[in-house]
């Protein structure tokens, strides 16, 4: 089908809680509403929700979430009701809604997780499907726009506005693909696994696992280096700053590794950290110096290593038995099972909670039998 530029519909325009639960009221329970939202990440922790793009049948809405309060008009419908929620790639979305629907839609589309279900790829864009999907071409001029800024020009209204204008086609045209190929159930769960995700606020409590490189450090250094890390997933978010900031990964390691004898020490090694002020520096002096006992140890899990010789053969035979069957399933081999997955797997021997559900079923057997 050849490409047409796209022109934006008119969106109505919403900033009172009682125009946005009209809005939604009118649309039927069990509606597949269109959902997409602009939101802001530079300089904070958490992202900040600038703007909610909502279309059913050709009626569409802009609703201003700097206004008013959005949660309470949303729930009933989203949340805890029947309508289905179509969303594009939809992890951070959701995590930028979760201050207003903390468990997410009750009933979540995502349509870049069904098109890869469904042979289109995996990560395809939205701007890519919508063009192979619906035959038109999306504007990305205002992908760097600044969102919080109000008014919203014409164009930024334009382009958020046809956001959602093709969820409709795409979502029709995806389900119908899923059931055809007897994947509707597996998608399903699958957007419930990153709806979990997305929407948990808590924080990783073994931060340290993603520092692969001090898998070989001693017990109390990686003991250490989890507290570290917990500090400054807590300050991050009680100042709503982003983890960086406050302490850069590499800081974080050589501060661990050898710690300051003196906060004039700190202070210089740690020169450069924009959130890290006199209060902040206070405490990590504090988190460093403090002796590492025995029960702290016995709480921090191990830090998966690469797998090396007899491990490293056998993730290799892995790989190849993930390849086959997802050829067989017809699926994307990173979509059943991501190589980090493996090398987990085969270091821990300790079934990854990535792969339960309906990969368990179509995993278990031959990669169990192939552990080293």
């Amino acid at each position: 089908m050849q490409e047409e530029t796209s022109l934006a519909p008119d969106a109505t325009w919403i900033q009172r809680r009682d125009d946005l639960q009209a809005w939604l009221t009118a649309l039927p329970r069990d509606a597949a509403l269109g959902f997409d939202t602009e939101f802001m990440r530079r300089n904070t922790f958490y992202p900040q929700l600038a703007l909610l793009q909502m279309g059913w049948n050709g009626h569409y809405a802009l609703v201003d979430p700097l206004a008013f309060d959005i949660g309470d008009a949303l729930r009933p419908l989203i949340g805890d009701g029947n309508a289905v929620t179509v969303m594009h790639s939809a992890s951070e979305d959701l995590e930028a809604l979760s201050p207003f629907l903390p468990h997410g839609p009750r009933q979540l589309f995502d349509t870049q997780i069904a098109a890869a279900f469904v042979g289109m790829g995996l990560g395809i864009s939205y701007r890519a499907l919508v063009a192979e999907l619906a035959g038109a071409e999306l504007d990305k001029g205002e992908t760097r726009s600044d969102w919080l800024q109000r008014p919203l020009t014409d164009s930024q209204r334009a382009y958020a506005t046809l956001d959602v204008v093709y969820l409709k086609t795409v979502h029709e045209q995806l389900a119908e693909r899923l059931a055809q190929r007897d994947r509707t159930a597996w998608h399903a769960e699958d957007c419930e696994r990153l709806k979990q995700r997305a929407c948990y606020r808590e924080g990783d409590p073994q931060p340290q696992r993603g520092f692969r490189s001090a898998s070989d450090w001693r017990p109390e250094q990686r003991a250490l280096l989890r507290r570290v890390l917990l500090w400054r997933d807590q300050s991050a978010r009680t100042l709503d700053r982003p983890r960086p900031w406050l302490l850069e990964d590499a800081a974080a390691m050589s501060l661990v590794q050898q710690p300051p004898r003196s906060a004039n020490e700190l202070d210089t090694r740690t020169r450069g950290q924009r959130a890290l002020r006199s209060p902040q520096r206070v405490e990590l002096f504090e988190v460093l110096q403090r002796a590492v006992d025995a029960d702290e140890i016995a709480a921090t899990d191990t830090i998966p290593e690469s797998p090396q010789g007899e491990a490293k053969r056998a993730l290799a035979t892995m790989k190849d038995c993930v390849d086959k069957r997802a050829t067989e399933l017809d699926l994307p081999p990173g979509l059943l099972c991501p190589r980090k997955v493996l090398e987990e797997y085969v270091v821990t021997a300790k079934w990854p909670d990535f792969l339960e559900g309906w990969r368990r079923e179509a995993l278990f057997q031959p990669l169990s039998s192939l552990l080293p």
